[in-house]
């Protein structure tokens, strides 16, 4: 579909098989990128490099704690020191939880936003020097239909305020850089077809398929596959936008 050969993409939380970053790193090693793997979970950044070197892909595996300044670096310094370049980073890195406003305390939204949009922001701040060195850079963040619509299918209002942020962060930066040869674009997910959507109860998701005008949840490859397309070269004049993968749940 897309050149991506020698060059280099970052994806956070991509450790995981039960949600859309290992299939994102799978696409992007189909395409000839070396992806570094990027998560807290050790194990599951080991089966994901496995998987895509097993697909005959290029994977480099590095432990990270998005909501350290110093973890962030010190991932960003290994990518570095190991490949000497980063043209891609995709910030997927994300927590939710289902609970009301009424029964949320603080520390809850903290939690939120220390993943969903702190980490978002540490990881970005730290491949912004390589990039602008390079001239070339392509990030692209992971929103969600909750961030625009105000929730619907999972998490609770700090999760829907913190996929907002990000969607704010990223067109403000991209007005910051994009005529330095980086563009910063995001995608709004809908119901994906993922662990936490099939351990739905049944009354539970025949309710959220009802709000879907396709009237199913969409693959993570559907996602993955418009994060490829905004990071290759191809997409050179779109920065600032956000894209909709939703099945017509939500439409701008």
């Amino acid at each position: 579909m897309f050149e991506f050969d020698g060059q280099v993409v970052i994806v956070t939380g991509s450790g995981s098989p039960k949600g859309i970053g290992r299939t994102i790193a799978r696409t992007f090693a189909k395409q000839g990128a070396t992806v570094v793997i990027t998560d807290m979970n050790e194990a599951g950044i080991k089966d994901t490099v496995e998987v895509i070197e097993a697909e005959g892909g290029k994977a480099f595996g590095v432990p990270v704690n998005v909501t350290s300044p110093e973890s962030v670096q010190k991932m960003v310094d290994t990518v570095m020191e190991k490949f000497g370049r980063i043209d891609v980073l995709v910030n997927n890195a994300g927590i939710s939880q289902k609970v009301t406003v009424e029964d949320m305390t603080l520390e809850d939204m903290r939690r939120i936003f220390e993943v969903n949009m702190f980490g978002l922001f540490l990881c970005t701040q730290a491949v912004m020097k390589p990039m602008r060195a390079a001239k070339y850079g392509r990030i692209v963040n992971l929103s969600s239909v909750s961030g625009k619509r105000g929730g619907g299918v999972f998490g609770g209002a700090h999760y829907s305020a913190s996929k907002a942020a990000v969607l704010a962060f990223s067109k403000n930066l991209s007005r910051e850089i994009c005529a330095e040869g980086i563009t910063i674009n995001s995608v709004c997910p809908g119901l994906i077809n993922t662990e936490i959507w099939k351990s739905l109860p049944a009354e539970d998701a025949a309710k959220v398929i009802d709000g879907i005008p396709m009237g199913r949840p969409g693959e993570t490859q559907e996602v993955a596959n418009a994060i490829v397309f905004l990071a290759s070269k191809e997409a050179s004049y779109i920065t600032g936008e956000e894209i909709d993968i939703n099945g017509g749940s939500h439409m701008d």
